[in-house]
């Protein structure tokens, strides 16, 4: 059976995202961001989501994954989306540069697709704002 895991970092919607999911007809499960390595191994996910959460990658205790988590989804080729704090973590953890800016965005916000792609081709023109 094919399964998606959410890392849940503290974020509000981590039920949500796993529920879309599952009513696209894919078993999803929510998992701690603290997971052990095997669980990952063992459930062999086809995708991993990184949840938001209410920290910044910057605070001394944040939430972050175990180092040799990126060498296990590289080599097992498993493919990872990060939401809000969590794609900050991945581009973080894997060397990137996160800056504060001084425009913060929460809920809806403006949308300009540049290329047309399979991943949008379902949406309604007004959904996408």
């Amino acid at each position: 059976m094919d399964i998606i895991i959410v890392l849940d970092f503290g974020g509000q919607y981590s039920h949500l995202i796993a529920r879309r999911i599952r009513d696209l007809g894919v078993y999803s499960e929510i998992f701690p961001f603290d997971v052990n390595l095997e669980m990952i191994k063992k459930v062999q996910p086809k995708g991993i989501i990184f949840s938001g959460g209410p920290s910044s990658i910057y605070e001394k205790n944040s939430p972050k994954v175990n180092d040799k988590f990126f060498e296990l989804i590289q080599k097992e080729k498993i493919p990872i989306l990060g939401i809000c704090y969590g794609f900050h973590l991945i581009a973080h953890q894997l060397g990137g540069k996160i800056e504060p800016k001084d425009n913060k965005e929460f809920g809806k916000t403006n949308l300009k697709i540049i290329e047309n792609d399979l991943l949008f081709e379902s949406l309604e023109k007004e959904e996408i704002v």
